[in-house]
């Protein structure tokens, strides 16, 4: 039964629980503050509680948006081969400072992320093997990349020494 005026309504529960469950979801994996803070809403919690306890947890360590950042990128790049452009916009989309996103870029090594292009790049290349018209299968071969979130730079200045078609990069 709930009275009238009374500090937690159905459904609500109180800082001290709030708090363990976000210790357990902070400890599972690394969250942004916006993730916590949507959760803290779905307990039921009010801005100035939700407020209280995010600063609670990152005193505590357990929020980390710069070490977020860098785990989210490398996740990105390494597990589905994202470029960064790509990544740039979905740390933007989670709300990440522009000190977070900057880390997060910087902690990508660029011989790993060259590597990374040139295997996709190289990938789809020989995936449109079939393609007869030079020009269309540059434009796949362009898009597809542009769609992994890598740069048009990148595309521009490489070529494919050593195979027997002509690879992009050379007319």
């Amino acid at each position: 039964m709930v009275f009238p005026g009374a500090a937690y309504k159905p459904g609500r529960i109180s800082k001290e629980k709030a708090m363990q469950k976000l210790k357990h979801f902070c400890g599972y994996q690394e969250r942004n503050h916006a993730e916590v803070r949507q959760k803290l809403y779905a307990l039921g919690l009010f801005k100035k509680e939700s407020e209280e306890l995010i600063s609670d947890l990152i005193e505590e360590g357990y929020l980390n948006e710069e070490r977020f950042a860098i785990q989210f990128a490398s996740g990105k790049f390494r597990i589905k081969s994202w470029g960064k452009q790509k990544i740039l916009h979905a740390l933007k989309q989670k709300g990440i400072s522009q000190y977070g996103i900057t880390k997060a870029m910087d902690s990508i090594d660029r011989s790993e992320y060259l590597q990374a292009f040139a295997k996709q790049a190289d990938k789809k290349w020989l995936a449109l093997k079939s393609e007869k018209n030079i020009f269309v299968k540059k434009t796949k071969w362009r898009n597809y990349l542009l769609q992994k979130g890598f740069e048009p730079s990148l595309m521009n200045s490489f070529s494919f020494p050593g195979k027997s078609e002509a690879g992009p990069g050379t007319d």
